[in-house]
């Protein structure tokens, strides 16, 4: 059965690897988020305190999807 990802605003803690960071949740966590395709295929930039969507799912909260960059 299919289960919806849960979608929370992170902040960039730290750049990892290009396209990979450690974020930080609204609850304190630390996790790991990936850059979805369609942001690598932009050539999109991380940095250290931007605002992002990470798309997470409901069985592992140790790592996600960079949906969206806002800020």
């Amino acid at each position: 059965m299919y289960e919806a990802p849960i979608v929370v605003r992170a902040e960039i803690i730290s750049i990892l690897k290009p396209g990979l960071c450690a974020v930080r949740l609204p609850n304190g966590k630390t996790s790991l988020g990936h850059l979805s395709k369609s942001l690598r295929l932009e050539k999109q930039e991380l940095s250290h305190g931007q605002m992002v969507e990470l798309e997470m799912t409901p069985f592992d909260f140790d790592s996600g999807r960079i949906a969206r960059i806002l800020s």
